[in-house]
């Protein structure tokens, strides 16, 4: 049975709704497949790798597909997602162009930890490369689907942040109320501490006073997290307040970033400035970058307003002003 869209508010623009319900369909199908866990087969076998090189998990060829074959008559043209080396158009007539990560933290799926897909859309144009090749200002949709304890699509059309969760009992996609903006005083980052060797001094020096908590120049105790799920950590962040930081680095491949601008970064920015915080590079806001290919990546740093602006101010210290911080505190400083 294909899932319901209930929405009291009835806000949902007309053009997008045989969209979102196509995604809705496919979400209540992988979360009924994830809740299975090993009973619904080996769903975290590696069975190959993407364009970039990471490896694809059985679910994520399984969600790629379903996503595709979903979306064929929902008016979207172009398809790009995570899983495949191009663009590829499912309706010549479409008027809708949808990026997907099919399934975000597939890496997780054997340890029960809460994974998702993420997706925007943008109006299509005359080719793929010309319409996932634009800014993320041109998106006019974001959103992703959390499959843990609930099944949760947190979605924006550009005006505010929406929730809704799946009902197991009638298999709907119920609205629940309006989620507040995002908390302004949170004191969670999360970041992956064991690449601190390889990060820049600014971001090393941003950590650093975090971790120096009420007697370091915060003034204040801050707790981390890291989940290395983007969904879960979003979801979190949302609710909660904080910081997300996953920088460039030194390392072979990271130079500049890891997560993707297109499938993954820009439709999370446009969420979370809807939500009332901003998501840039450490330097750079995410709407405002032209991807150079379709499988562009870029450091990602986002959250609480506040917060991400202070992670700028590090960036813009003069090189001797920033050396400076690493005399008297760093993280594995005795």
């Amino acid at each position: 049975m294909t899932p319901e869209i209930i929405s009291p508010s009835h806000e949902i623009p007309h053009d997008l709704r045989p969209t979102l319900a196509a995604l809705c369909e496919v979400a209540a199908q992988l979360s009924r497949m994830i809740a299975l866990g090993p009973l619904g087969g080996a769903l975290d076998a590696n069975v190959g790798s993407n364009t970039d090189g990471d490896i694809q998990k059985a679910l994520d060829v399984i969600a790629d597909a379903s996503f595709v074959t979903a979306l064929k008559d929902t008016g979207v043209r172009w398809y790009a997602s995570e899983e495949k080396d191009d663009v590829i158009e499912i309706n010549g007539d479409g008027t809708l162009a949808l990026a997907i990560d099919p399934l975000d933290g597939s890496s997780n799926i054997d340890a029960n930890v809460s994974i998702g897909t993420i997706f925007g859309i943008q109006p299509a144009a005359d080719t793929g490369e010309e319409t996932f090749l634009r800014d993320g200002t041109h998106l006019i949709a974001s959103g992703y689907f959390i499959y843990g304890p609930q099944t949760l699509l947190a979605v924006t059309f550009g005006a505010g942040v929406r929730h809704f969760v799946l009902s197991p009992d009638t298999n709907t996609f119920i609205e629940a109320p309006r989620p507040d903006a995002i908390p302004e005083t949170a004191s969670e980052f999360a970041i992956n501490a064991s690449n601190y060797r390889h990060w820049s001094r600014p971001i090393r020096a941003y950590i650093d006073d975090c971790i120096a908590g009420a007697e370091g120049p915060r003034g204040r105790n801050f707790n981390m997290r890291w989940v290395a799920s983007l969904v879960a950590e979003t979801h979190r962040i949302m609710s909660r307040g904080g910081i997300f930081l996953y920088p460039s680095d030194g390392r072979d491949g990271y130079q500049h970033g890891r997560l993707r601008l297109v499938y993954e970064c820009a439709p999370i920015a446009f969420l979370v400035e809807q939500a009332g915080g901003k998501a840039t590079t450490g330097i750079h806001r995410i709407l405002d970058i032209t991807p150079d290919s379709l499988h562009a990546r870029v450091p990602f740093v986002f959250g609480t307003a506040e917060k991400v602006d202070r992670v700028s101010v590090y960036h813009d210290l003069p090189d001797q002003e920033v050396s400076a911080l690493f005399g008297d505190r760093g993280l594995f400083r005795a």
